[in-house]
């Protein structure tokens, strides 16, 4: 039996998405952000949700552009620290140590340790309540050698990249491999 646990913002998995931007003086900055995955595909879109008081939301309003990476388990720690800190008050990435790269599309920046990092520029704004959508129309996705499988993709179980879980306040690790999708559900 079910039991109702009222409206809740949990939902399996939540992806550890680092958004990218750069401020009003070029100086980059990351935020963690919980709320966020792929909108559409046709454009290929990604979709994060902001709330208006983050150094990140005006950073996008004034750049039109963002960056989404996935880090690695390697970089839990990094990818923490960039949800619990203000862009506002340090300087994220000189206290990380990590590398921020000028993206060559977007007018924003990725991070170079990180396996995976997809450019946008904004296509849409929705505001939702305590939290604003921005919706990137994805320009290119950048991944790591290391971390593609035979076939060019990215590779979950070679990326290494992690979850949030919501109700919890924790995070988990992701990429044991279940089945082929489009295949195992024909076997009945």
């Amino acid at each position: 039996m079910k039991k109702s646990i009222g409206a809740k913002t949990i939902l399996f998995p939540t992806p550890v998405l680092i958004v990218c931007t750069y401020d009003a003086k070029g100086t980059p900055n990351a935020m963690n952000v919980a709320w966020g995955g792929i909108a559409c595909s046709e454009p290929p879109c990604v979709a994060v949700s902001i709330r208006d008081q983050r150094k990140t939301y005006e950073n996008i309003l004034a750049h039109k552009a963002f960056t989404v990476n996935i880090p690695s388990e390697r970089y839990i720690k990094e990818a923490d620290y960039f949800g619990i800190v203000s862009g506002k008050t340090e300087d994220k990435f000189k206290a990380t140590g990590l590398t921020p790269v000028k993206s060559d599309l977007v007018n924003a920046p990725y991070i170079k340790e990180f396996p995976l990092a997809i450019e946008c520029t904004l296509k849409e704004i929705y505001k939702l309540g305590t939290h604003t959508q921005f919706i990137g129309e994805i320009n290119d996705i950048k991944v790591e050698e290391s971390a593609l499988n035979a076939k060019g993709f990215p590779d979950a179980g070679k990326m290494k990249a992690f979850m949030f879980d919501p109700g919890t306040s924790a995070y988990y690790a992701t990429g044991k491999f279940l089945g082929q999708a489009f295949t195992v559900g024909k076997k009945r």
